[in-house]
């Protein structure tokens, strides 16, 4: 007896996303992102390369001499720079993963949430690393796994955390007039 395969494929239906729901699961996915990439810059690069992602990050906001004009340690005015950056491009990808789970109706579902968060960090990686490197060359000194299971899992917790506070109900599945 054969088994009928379903797939379960969801239509675009524009819908309006729990906004604030997006932008805090964003918001703590770039702190977990963050702190990946803090461990795993002390871990490779040791006291003197701890900071370094911060400077690279801070540069996007305040110009490429900014990650030559300070010491290669701890500056506080970079750090906030790089927070600041990293916090809000977090909120943004986050508001951007949550129009597209709510579009496509996958937010009621956390498998699926699951998967779409792997796939959008892994897309995230191959655009910020491979693309936008055109513009910003210094995320070259970026590429490699490390940072593109950081971004899987800023992905993964970014949906997660959209799929657990999303609100549901009437309020959610409002269509955007």
């Amino acid at each position: 007896m054969e088994l009928p395969l379903q797939l379960h494929l969801h239509r675009w239906e524009r819908r309006t996303p729990d906004w604030t729901a997006a932008a805090v699961a964003g918001f703590a996915g770039g702190a977990v992102l963050m702190m990946l990439e803090l461990i795993w810059s002390g871990v490779s690069q040791g006291d003197a390369g701890l900071w370094r992602t911060s400077h690279l990050v801070a540069a996007l906001l305040l110009g490429p001499e900014a990650m030559w004009s300070a010491s290669p340690g701890f500056d506080a005015g970079l750090v906030i720079a790089a927070l600041i950056t990293h916090y809000l491009l977090g909120i943004a990808f986050g508001m951007v993963l949550g129009f597209v789970a709510t579009g496509f109706h996958y937010e009621d579902n956390a498998g699926a949430m699951t998967g779409i968060g792997a796939a959008f960090g892994a897309l995230l990686y191959g655009i910020n690393f491979h693309v936008m490197v055109r513009w910003f060359p210094w995320f070259m000194e970026l590429q490699g796994w490390p940072t593109f299971a950081a971004h899987v899992i800023f992905g993964v917790t970014a949906a997660l955390l959209y799929w657990k506070l999303a609100r549901s109900g009437p309020a959610r599945r409002r269509f955007v007039q």
